[in-house]
């Protein structure tokens, strides 16, 4: 399955892709996990108020979703940048 985290950024970052590779590296040791097969990070290319800035996608087994729940990386990116998002949305499919 895929995992989808569309984030919308309270203050967009002059910089978008330098905070997604930022993200993407606190996303990594993710791959460690069992079951979980890839991690990728994309930032929007369009800057209007109604987008989201950056669309996080986890390719995983369903099995290894409570791991990842679990996981240091999943609480990392929780305890760092939760007070930077305005808004997010999860989404998961095949």
């Amino acid at each position: 399955m895929q995992h989808h985290i569309l984030v919308k950024w309270k203050e967009r970052p002059a910089d978008a892709a330098a905070r997604c590779r930022e993200v993407e590296a606190v996303f990594q040791p993710c791959l460690d996990i069992p079951g979980v097969h890839g991690v990728k990070v994309i930032p929007n290319v369009i800057d209007r108020p109604n987008r989201y800035d950056m669309l996080i996608v986890i390719t995983m087994d369903e099995a290894a979703l409570p791991v990842y729940d679990g996981c240091d990386a999943h609480h990392r990116w929780k305890d760092e940048y939760d007070g930077l998002i305005e808004k997010k949305a999860i989404f998961d499919c095949d």
